[in-house]
């Protein structure tokens, strides 16, 4: 019964590594970081567009900061406009899925369907094709490599995220601040899953002091695209 319980354990470890893990690709390519010999990081955010990303957009265009915005297609449709004007701001878009559902014990079928209408919908309004995906709640499944793979798209995940949907602005930015290094890629949300009218004003109070430290220290930001232009520090 031992060695019996202790292979289940092993066994349950070994998916809850693969489906969570941040640095795992088993179940598809993915990445969460870059080049650790650069002085770059990427400032990312998940969940939007929202009617409070605006907001986020000038106090990124104050510090001239470009960012990766991951784009759920429901919000994408909501908030057309809204989509147009990440992009137009210079900014990296991504895709987050449709409805930001979890993806674990879901069908390939279904995991195919939330990441292409997602594309769909984000390169319709915005007439730019996300390059780069990351999984609603970081949870990767079966089937999602080779949806991956047929719309052309590489799996990010975070170095540090800033748990900013829960936190307080002080410790969403300590969190960045201590957790950020050469090719972090730091995760932060414009949205709240498909809410309307969500308030990040905590996100953006946090962003508002995670820059200029992190320049202070001598890191530049940069899109994801940017940051993995030179080679790949971690695809397992």
């Amino acid at each position: 019964m031992g060695v019996i319980s202790g292979g289940v354990a092993a066994a349950g470890g070994c998916l809850g590594y693969a489906v969570r893990g941040r640095s795992s690709s088993l179940l598809a390519p993915s990445i969460y970081r870059g080049d650790p010999t650069r002085r770059t990081v990427a400032l990312t955010f998940d969940d939007g567009p929202s009617e409070s990303t605006p907001a986020l957009l000038k106090l990124l265009e104050a510090h001239r900061v470009r960012a990766t915005f991951f784009m759920c297609g429901a919000n994408v449709r909501r908030l057309p406009r809204i989509a147009q004007e990440v992009v137009a701001s210079g900014h990296e878009n991504g895709n987050h899925s449709d409805t930001h559902a979890r993806f674990d014990f879901k069908s390939p079928e279904f995991i195919y369907h939330e990441l292409a209408s997602a594309q769909e919908s984000i390169h319709a309004i915005t007439g730019s094709s996300p390059n780069f995906f990351r999984a609603p709640y970081g949870v990767r499944w079966f089937g999602l490599r080779r949806a991956q793979r047929e719309l052309g798209l590489t799996g990010v995940m975070w170095t540090v995220i800033g748990r900013d949907w829960t936190l307080p602005a002080k410790r969403i930015s300590r969190r960045l601040i201590d957790g950020a290094a050469n090719g972090a890629i730091l995760c932060l949300h414009d949205g709240r899953i498909t809410q309307a009218s969500p308030d990040i004003g905590r996100t953006i109070e946090a962003v508002g002091e995670v820059i200029p430290r992190l320049h202070d220290r001598g890191l530049q930001f940069q899109t994801v695209g940017g940051l993995l232009c030179s080679p790949i520090q971690s695809r397992d």
